[in-house]
């Protein structure tokens, strides 16, 4: 948790984000960016007293481009902007990703662009700070700015629509009311500037990237105890291999291998093959381009929060607006969707270890894992399990990017889904963590049935995460259970940050590692 952040100077990176949104933490804007908001909404002002056309501040929107508002007309039109394009339908998104959609605004608005009224930024901010949330419901946003999904924030700002406040749901005047605040009054271009953002996917990106993170931490972990149950070959690590052909990010992560594996009993002596099954051989080649597309993910929704990608934008400098079309997103779109597809390839990967650890031809250990023998299952039935959520992850690696209708009499004609492709990610995450959960039961088995060699720090810690949960299996028993035993464990706070502490020195994203 963060107790203060400042907004204004520098970049916020989602670690920060996703930390100041769990708790009390208290925001305000930097000397710097209240300047230049004061300076962009005076260019708002001067434009409002004027006769040329600016997009949103004396025009409809979209297909009603063509029409022109009088300057007396300008502030009810911004609250009617806000109350028609509240389209969103469907579950809620969760509270706290709801504080941190609500913070990626505030952050962008405070770049400038939006020309907002200072007293409409500073309503927002008072919210964030007492503790008022806005409801979002999660869909109704094709990507091209979230606005039919943003206008549930700006309907709290105007006193109306739903927001949490206190443990409770409350309409949005109430919610206000009980944290000592009032509804705000908007002014020309107000309504826009709330609602031209992609602030609710960013938000909502930001959360699933950091569950994300703790999976691939869990993974990677798991994996190398896999490699330490099947007493795999560690010199497919070896550094001079990656730098031979150092492509898609693999001379870090066999760097990471080589650091999760340090002091395993893997070094000690002659391996057992000299080649094993491509599962345990190209994990560097498979977790490389994974943690590049995750890291790709991240800079794009870490600079789509940190800038101005209002329409039209305010140059304050220049004491001009612009229309732009800087809010549409395909970059985090084809981001995510990428990332999905590599989430395939680390999930193959797993089942394979998975199978091979329980193939006596292959490992050298029991057949199935079971110490019995005979017609004892172990863990073989749970490949069923294994290969139903593979699929699942699969079907979810589809892109959603591909495709659009085009709206609003298709003036707006093209739009890249970008909250399909983000919550689409996030639906994969269940199945490859319960894939994973099968992962390391099954690689805890075979370390036993190896004699519990000497393991490395992290795998020895992840190995005892699991014991103390799930015993060995030494007769046939409800196995589905320790899975979901184990997908507990690979949650656990206490855990993660001991297997962070292995990241550590290799560069990765703040998400993946402690700085």
């Amino acid at each position: 948790m963060i107790d203060q952040l400042e907004i204004g100077d520098q970049p916020i990176d989602l670690a920060e984000i996703v930390a100041a949104s769990a708790g009390a933490t208290q925001i305000r804007l930097s000397l710097d960016a209240l300047a230049r908001v004061a300076a962009s909404r005076a260019v708002v002002e001067a434009y409002a007293e004027g006769d040329e056309p600016v997009y949103g501040l004396n025009t409809g929107l979209g297909g009603n481009l063509g029409f022109r508002l009088d300057t007396a007309t300008l502030a009810d039109f911004q609250v009617q902007m806000i109350r028609g394009r509240t389209i969103g339908v469907g579950p809620l998104f969760s509270q706290g990703v709801g504080r941190i959609q609500l913070l990626c605004r505030i952050i962008g608005l405070a770049q400038g662009g939006a020309g907002i009224s200072p007293a409409v930024l500073d309503g927002m901010i008072a919210m964030f700070n007492r503790g008022v949330t806005p409801c979002v419901p999660g869909r109704g946003s094709i990507g091209a700015g979230d606005l039919g999904l943003a206008a549930h924030i700006g309907a709290v700002v105007i006193g109306h629509g739903q927001a949490w406040f206190d443990g409770q749901l409350l309409p949005g005047a109430e919610a206000l009311a009980a944290a000592g605040l009032s509804r705000v009054a908007l002014g020309a271009k107000d309504g826009l500037g709330l609602l031209n953002t992609s602030a609710i996917s960013c938000g909502h990106a930001a959360v699933v990237l950091a569950e994300l993170a703790d999976l691939l931490i869990f993974g990677t972990a798991t994996a190398a105890l896999s490699l330490e149950g099947y007493a795999a070959n560690p010199g497919i690590f070896d550094a001079r291999l990656a730098v031979a052909r150092p492509a898609g990010g693999q001379v870090r992560a066999a760097a990471m291998f080589r650091q999760l594996l340090a002091g395993s009993y893997l070094y000690d002596g002659s391996s057992r093959s000299i080649q094993d099954a491509l599962s345990f051989r190209v994990l560097s080649q498979i977790y490389g381009p994974v943690l590049t597309a995750f890291d790709t993910a991240a800079e794009a929704v870490t600079l789509e929060i940190n800038t101005a990608s209002d329409n039209p934008l305010v140059l304050a400098d220049d004491r001009t607006i612009l229309s732009t079309a800087n809010y549409h997103t395909p970059a985090i779109a084809l981001a995510f969707d990428s990332l999905a597809i590599a989430l395939c390839h680390l999930a193959s990967a797993s089942i394979q270890r998975t199978v091979k650890l329980m193939d006596a031809r292959l490992s050298g250990l029991p057949k199935y894992l079971s110490p019995v023998g005979g017609p004892s299952v172990g863990f073989n039935a749970l490949q069923k399990t294994a290969s139903y959520l593979h699929a699942e992850i699969r079907l979810k690696a589809t892109p959603a990017s591909l495709d659009s209708i085009p709206v609003s009499e298709t003036v707006e004609d093209h739009a890249p889904h970008t909250p399909l492709t983000i919550r689409k990610l996030e639906e994969q995450l269940l199945p490859l963590r319960l894939l994973i959960a099968i992962e390391a039961m099954t690689a805890a088995q075979a370390v036993d049935l190896r004699g519990k060699p000497i393991l490395s720090v992290p795998t020895a810690i992840l190995y005892a995460a699991i014991r103390a949960r799930v015993p060995k299996l030494d007769e046939d028993r409800e196995t589905g259970p320790d899975v979901d035993l184990i997908t507990a464990i690979a949650q656990d706070g206490a855990l993660l940050t001991a297997l962070r502490m292995s990241f550590r020195g290799l560069s990765l994203n703040p998400l993946l590692a402690d700085a």
